[in-house]
């Protein structure tokens, strides 16, 4: 049997047959899995604040367009309450009182309806022109009053709590 080719022999280094070297082996390969463990454990941690971050943002999102919503709805009413406002300012006769009555009853349930949702109107009489506040669509002479003092209003402003619904139209005084 000329064509048999010999066995080779086993390896018999010390590192092969040390059970202290198969160990480090062991523990080199736990420690990577160690590291991989906590990397997928970083990764899951960031993708959990991440998915958090994005369900608040979406959350105050949907919160501010519900309240533009109601913003924009209330600044149209504003519209009608004007026309109301203007509509009662005007002397009817004695045959027009029931209509009057009308008018001031359907006023009556808008100005309740705005009160229920926060709305409340500026009392801008007296107080010094604020730009943040007021609209000057008139400046007039005027030496009984102060430089800057609102002394008419052309058209209500309107607050919702503290915010801005809609600038008062004012007359100015300067000196």
């Amino acid at each position: 049997m000329a064509d048999e080719h010999p066995t080779e022999p086993a390896d018999t280094s010390p590192a092969a047959t040390d059970p202290r070297e198969a160990s480090d082996a062991g523990t080199g390969d736990l420690a990577a899995l160690r590291r991989e463990r906590a990397e997928f454990y970083d990764r899951l941690l960031r993708k959990t604040a991440e998915f958090d971050n994005y369900r608040k943002r979406i959350e105050r999102e949907r919160r501010e367009q519900a309240d533009q919503a109601v913003i924009d709805l209330l600044r149209e009413l504003l519209l009608v309450v004007d026309d109301f406002d203007r509509a009662l300012t005007v002397e009817a006769g004695d045959s027009a009182a029931n209509y009057r009555k009308g008018i001031e009853l359907i006023h009556a349930k808008l100005d309740d309806l705005l009160t229920k949702n926060g709305v409340r109107p500026m009392d801008v009489l007296g107080e010094d022109f604020d730009p943040n506040l007021h609209q000057a669509v008139i400046h007039e002479v005027s030496p009984e009053h102060r430089e800057g003092e609102v002394i008419g209003e052309l058209r209500r402003g309107y607050l919702r709590g503290d915010r801005l619904l809609r600038p008062a139209m004012v007359k100015v005084a300067k000196a």
